[in-house]
């Protein structure tokens, strides 16, 4: 039997977090549902305070002091100190604002307490990176007067910035802690409710039913499968954890090598944070900063992610003809048919429709998650017919995997605010605008590779959600100054903050696609790189072909669907080097050059690039008619 002491440490690092979790996934699920209502200000700050408690709980202060007395000792401090930081700042924000910014000495000083715990949350929910980057922002206002030329500016005392940033709606509790505290939570509760009653399942077995009987079909289910998780998840490394437990092993049966089935998972992974509905955080971001309404933002999204799972699904197909793969003797099926598998799986369908309906109708993404979310509850006690204990659970256990999930997204969030209240405070963003001009030398092609290289940089050691908070707020300015479209600018750092996960030498995505295959991680990242190449150059494709964005005219849109199916197959082709037989190497640049010409949406690059592309299509059919006619002779 437990004892006493026992008990408790088992209720401390466990039930304690959980019911903390779940705590904050009801919390924002009834503010939601208007049983009551609350301010802007209060909701952010309830909010920080319950994810960095959950954080600090959760997150130990290091690898080698995790357990420790100490350890345990000093979450319990931090957490006492958020909560007491946040709780005067609540009893004293209206005061605050009605007084228009008059401030007191425990306003300073809870707000001191509110920044070093940002970045202490940022540093154990994200890492080191991102709190080093945030700390060299905060620090310069108090450097700037030293430094030379267009970055020195004059002084700001401590107590100011600190003011600024945690009194203020354009600092820590700025746009990127309230779209945590209502997009991001619900749709984390929304994703983890799927997973938690079983869609997973479902998809998978949809997948494996869509493609069964097809070459590389193990590798179709996995393109398959992810795009279908990719759509309720949105991270990179979630995506591999969830489906290349199954698809890794389906693909080495097949025949794959082990770094190509960790490449392709990985690749497809990745897409699901550009594929609509759910795109991932930063897309939420994206949404509040650019000031457009999310279903937008889906539809900018909606081809690129289509050409982008396009291209991988071209890949294996290809791959698979390169290695004479066979379609596999067919598994033993359970006995349930298509219609019974989509049946089975209705409650699923209906909850995504009417998560994409309603927001198509005009409903706020938060309000149409929130009713997505009791259609899913309700459906599956109407499928399950019981009303016991285990689904209590697992509807509990589905909100606090959610709310814990938002925790290290919430604490990026924070850190993006105090680097935009800086920028903000201190005038640095618009000098960092003119810096970029001045590298570029005013020619957007320069600044956009210099952006690409900054996000795939700033990628590899940080999520998605936060690099793209850096880069939107640094950079994308910059892009917009000269003359790009604002979604579009923000929408080609986003893209690239996302692709930086299969990017070596630090590819997240990879690494964990790696450890499945039990391949090696250098492999697997390159390999990775080189199959999602299409998504390389999608982004540079469509700041000059809005029609890859279906931002431009119904014919424009057309053709870059037309075009940018063609140029991918086309990359995918000079990647594999097959076609129907191995390429030649000099075949295969003329036919990448062909798809990426067809990318790019200029009248004269698509017609060179569809003649290359025909050019090599008439090659391939005049080599396999050769060698069937060698073949009959012999």
């Amino acid at each position: 039997m437990l004892n006493t002491a026992q008990i408790t440490k088992h209720f401390t690092l466990r039930d304690l977090i959980g019911l903390l979790a779940l705590g904050l996934g009801l919390y924002h699920l009834v503010l939601v549902s208007g049983v009551f209502a609350v301010s802007t200000m209060e909701m952010r700050l309830t909010h920080l305070m319950l994810a960095f408690s959950l954080l600090f709980l959760s997150r130990p202060f290091s690898k080698a002091a995790e357990g420790s007395r100490f350890d345990r000792l000093l979450s319990v401090v931090l957490v006492i100190a958020v909560l007491g930081a946040g709780a005067w700042l609540l009893s004293r924000w209206k005061a605050i604002a009605f007084s228009g910014g008059l401030t007191e000495p425990g306003d300073f000083y809870a707000g001191a307490v509110i920044v070093v715990l940002v970045f202490e949350a940022a540093r154990r929910g994200v890492g080191l990176v991102l709190a080093a980057i945030t700390l060299l922002f905060f620090l310069y206002p108090f450097v700037s007067p030293y430094l030379p030329g267009l970055l020195g500016a004059r002084g700001y005392s401590f107590e100011r910035i600190v003011i600024f940033l945690t009194t203020d709606t354009q600092g820590v509790f700025g746009i990127p802690i309230g779209v945590a505290a209502t997009y991001i939570v619900l749709f984390t509760v929304f994703g983890a409710l799927l997973s938690a009653f079983g869609a997973g399942d479902f998809f998978f077995e949809l997948s494996r039913r869509l493609t069964r009987g097809l070459r590389a079909a193990g590798a179709k289910t996995a393109v398959l499968f992810s795009t279908l998780i990719g759509m309720i998840s949105g991270s990179a490394a979630g995506n591999v954890a969830v489906t290349g437990t199954l698809t890794i092993p389906m693909m080495k049966r097949e025949g794959y090598a082990a770094h190509q089935a960790a490449s392709i998972e990985a690749v497809v992974s990745t897409g699901g944070q550009i594929m609509p509905p759910i795109m991932g955080a930063a897309a939420f971001l994206m949404a509040e900063i650019v000031g457009i309404p999310y279903v937008e933002i889906m539809g900018v999204g909606l081809l690129p992610a289509l050409l982008f799972f396009a291209s991988i699904f071209f890949i294996v197909h290809l791959q698979a003809v390169k290695s004479d793969l066979r379609p596999p003797v067919q598994e033993v099926e359970d006995g349930r048919s298509l219609w019974q598998v989509l049946f089975e799986g209705s409650r699923f369908i209906a909850t995504l429709g009417l998560l994409l309906g309603l927001m198509l109708w005009g409903y706020s993404p938060f309000k149409a998650s929130f009713w997505a979310i009791i259609l899913l509850v309700v459906g599956e006690l109407l499928w399950t017919r019981e009303f016991r204990l285990s689904f209590i659970r697992r509807l509990g256990a589905g909100i606090a995997n959610g709310a814990r999930n938002v925790a290290p997204i919430s604490a990026a969030c924070a850190a993006a605010g105090i680097i935009s209240g800086t920028l903000a405070v201190s005038g640095l963003g618009p000098k960092i605008a003119i810096l970029i001009d001045l590298a570029s030398g005013g020619s957007l092609v320069l600044a956009l590779v210099l952006t690409m290289v900054a996000a795939i940089i700033l990628g590899m050691g940080l999520p998605t959600t936060a690099a793209y908070l850096i880069l939107a707020t640094v950079v994308a300015p910059a892009l917009v100054k000269l003359g790009m479209p604002l979604l579009t600018a923000h929408f080609f750092v986003f893209f690239y903050g996302c692709i930086s996960t299969i990017t070596p030498p630090v590819a997240l995505a990879s690494y964990v696609a790696a450890g499945i295959a039990g391949a090696g991680i250098n492999k697997v990242g390159w390999t990775a790189a080189s199959y999602g190449l299409t998504s390389y150059l999608l982004p540079f494709a469509f700041c000059f072909g809005p029609g890859l964005l279906l931002q431009g005219s119904l014919v424009e849109n057309v053709v870059a669907v037309i075009t940018g199916t063609a140029g991918t197959f086309a990359v995918a082709v000079a990647v594999i080097g097959c076609l129907n037989r191995p390429l030649d190497l000099w075949l295969r640049g003329l036919v990448f050059s062909g798809g990426a010409l067809l990318l790019f949406q200029e009248i004269w690059s698509s017609l060179i690039g569809a003649a290359l592309l025909i050019g090599l299509l008439a090659i391939g059919r005049l080599r396999l008619q050769a060698s069937h006619q060698q073949a009959n002779r012999g």
